[in-house]
């Protein structure tokens, strides 16, 4: 049998993304979020409340980077998701979180955190409290790559486990995408 747990925002898996952007006066900002994804080739999407400081800094200066959490900055990445920029906004510092303005968009990237999203706002709709970004560049530390690629082992990226309210890592390689698999039929 079957247990149901009602609508609840519960899908696997959901990346740990940290949304990086600057505020008025170039103080560097950071949140932690895990609604969002991939929309489009170049094109990421977030669902995110409109009281953050990083909403209020991303429709100012119309640029955020999306960096991927990883394990060995768990500490830090969990600690911009739960410090608000609005009541501390030193939360970067606290964090341990080096920013480094990117030359591509009017926003930080992170020396901890090895990849990054560096992002143009398309929109962000105050109703739905949806965001929309280009993706203008996806920049890699040297450290993550084998043979010039994304190495997964390497990253180690974080994903939440909202049903359980945990980070687990995601790296393990179990298959090859796009391959023709030859299928058994199932005889009845």
């Amino acid at each position: 049998m079957c247990k149901s747990f009602g609508a609840k925002p519960l899908s696997y898996p959901l990346p740990v993304y940290i949304i990086g952007t600057y505020d008025e006066k170039g103080t560097p900002d950071a949140m932690n979020a895990a609604w969002g994804g991939i929309s489009n080739d170049q094109e990421i999407s977030f669902c995110l409340a409109r009281t953050h400081k990083t909403v209020a800094n991303l429709k100012a200066t119309g640029a955020f980077t999306v960096s991927i959490a990883v394990e060995a900055q768990l500490k830090a990445c969990d600690h911009v998701g739960v410090v608000s920029g609005n009541k501390v906004p030193d939360k970067v510092a606290q964090a341990g979180l080096t920013p480094v303005k990117s030359t591509l968009v009017n926003a930080p990237l992170f020396q901890e955190l090895p990849m990054a999203l560096e992002c143009k706002v398309l929109s962000y709709d105050e109703e739905s409290e949806r965001l929309v970004g280009e993706i203008v560049n996806v920049s890699a530390d040297e450290s993550v790559l084998t043979d010039g690629v994304i190495d997964p082992a390497k990253l180690r990226p974080l994903v939440y486990d909202p049903a359980n309210h945990t980070y687990l890592v995601a790296w393990e390689t179990v298959g090859k995408a796009f391959q023709k698999p030859e299928l058994t039929a199932v005889k009845k």
